[in-house]
């Protein structure tokens, strides 16, 4: 079984008095129903399990009356095998998104309080913009992702303390062992061509196969585009899919501006007819956004210039097999060269810094000119963080380094750690550290 960050999450919130019900959001496929069954099973005497997408029978548990004695009465009707123990009980109500009353009724099950109740689900930020009334202060709302690079590892056997040893060297900016520099650096590229997705780890740490890999990251490349079809109104489907479609190549664009721009997508058109279907591809969680800004500046939030931005595929193994087979051969054999070399180092640490909770933002201004890549918050400080695919020159986070209110920042390479003045040099897989 591997390994994930998130099950100690589920424990935390299984600790909480007087917990609220807890709403977990995330794209299809990256193992929410698993480890939630899991923690279910294992952690409680009674699990009371309800797909509504395998049977749509579970639905008409909450038709009319939503008030909890008739819910869990409803539920004991149709489940046979549930059983309700007061302080003891997980009920897990997965797909969700097949029937809007589940939401609402937890407000009613909240209230109850005797069993822990946990709700799930893809397209969850799509689907519930549409339900009549959210339960607000009454669930607790949590995002899980497909396997960051640490989980990545624990999957092929590392342990947490050769980890350990690759922490301390970031914390105190100093290098790593040459061999195991070469191999973390190696363990990195097999990320970005495998990705985080459980079954597409799974299969390969079992049997080290690059095309079956890839045949399945197809595969749920395919599902997600199903998923528009199935989910999107009508008039929005072929504009989402463009869009999605578009990511890839907009990344690579040959003169590392990587705004997203409507009119690559359809010549002479703009956020009027393509704005709701970028939403669609965040909320969907099938694609991260990252904001310009229009100053370094503390708070960023202030400053996010909502008009221009970069979307970035959610998973990076995803990313690389849209740029095809060949493309993955080239990253593992280091052989990969061109603008989209570049792209795939910038999405790598973008779902990085999603993982880790870290809003994703970027500066670009061509009057200066300036352009790095991401800047984050750090104990009342801007940190600004530039990737690069290889060891190259870093002007712009020059240019930022020299105020006075940036302390230090962070270059990303495929070098080894070290320090000049304020910049940071960092090997890319420390990415997970910051």
């Amino acid at each position: 079984m591997l390994k994930r960050k998130f099950y100690d999450k589920l424990l935390e919130w299984k600790r909480k008095p007087n917990k609220k019900p807890l709403f977990v959001r995330g794209a299809r496929q990256i193992g929410k129903t698993f480890i939630i069954e899991y923690f279910g099973k294992t952690n409680y005497s009674s699990y009371v399990y309800l797909n509504f997408l395998e049977n749509g029978e579970y639905k008409r548990i909450f038709d009319g009356a939503l008030d909890s004695a008739t819910i869990y009465s409803r539920i004991t009707l149709m489940v046979k095998s549930a059983k309700f123990v007061e302080g003891d009980t997980l009920i897990f109500l997965d797909e969700i998104q097949e029937c809007g009353e589940v939401r609402t009724a937890l407000k009613f099950l909240a209230q109850d309080g005797r069993y822990d109740v946990v709700a799930s689900g893809s397209l969850l930020g799509v689907q519930y913009k549409k339900v009549r009334s959210v339960p607000v202060g009454y669930e607790e709302s949590v995002t899980m992702h497909s396997l960051d690079f640490e989980e990545f590892l624990w999957a092929k056997g590392y342990s947490d303390v050769e980890i350990s040893r690759l922490r301390e060297s970031f914390e105190s900016r100093t290098k790593v062992d040459d061999v195991l520099n070469d191999v973390m650096h190696r363990e990195t590229r097999e990320y970005m061509a495998i990705g985080g997705m459980p079954a597409v780890v799974d299969a390969f740490v079992a049997r080290r196969d690059y095309g079956e890999a890839d045949e399945l990251q197809r595969q749920i490349l395919s599902d997600y585009l199903d998923d528009i079809m199935n989910y999107a109104q009508d008039s929005e489907k072929p504009k989402i899919r463009s869009c999605f479609l578009a990511i890839p190549r907009q990344l690579a664009r040959e003169n590392e501006n990587r705004k997203f721009k409507y009119a690559e997508v359809e010549k002479g058109v703009g956020s009027r007819k393509y704005g709701n279907s970028v939403e669609w591809l965040r909320d969907a969680s099938m694609a991260d956004m990252a904001y310009n800004l229009t100053a370094p500046i503390l708070p960023l939030s202030a400053y996010e210039d909502d008009s221009a931005f970069k979307l970035y595929i959610s998973d990076i193994g995803l990313l690389a097999a849209m740029y095809g087979f060949e493309t993955k051969a080239a990253i593992i054999g280091e052989t990969i060269a061109g603008s989209a070399k570049g792209a795939l180092y910038e999405n790598l640490v973008s779902t990085g810094l999603v993982r880790r909770g870290i809003p994703l933002r970027y500066i670009r201004d061509r009057r200066e000119p300036l352009e790095v890549e991401f800047l984050v918050e750090r104990g009342g400080r801007v940190v600004p963080v530039e990737v690069k695919a290889s060891n190259s020159s870093t002007a712009s986070l020059d240019r930022l380094l020299r105020r006075d209110d940036i302390a230090y920042g962070y270059k990303l390479t495929s070098g080894n750690v070290g320090v000049v003045g304020k910049k940071i040099t960092l090997p890319h897989y420390m990415m997970m550290f910051i």
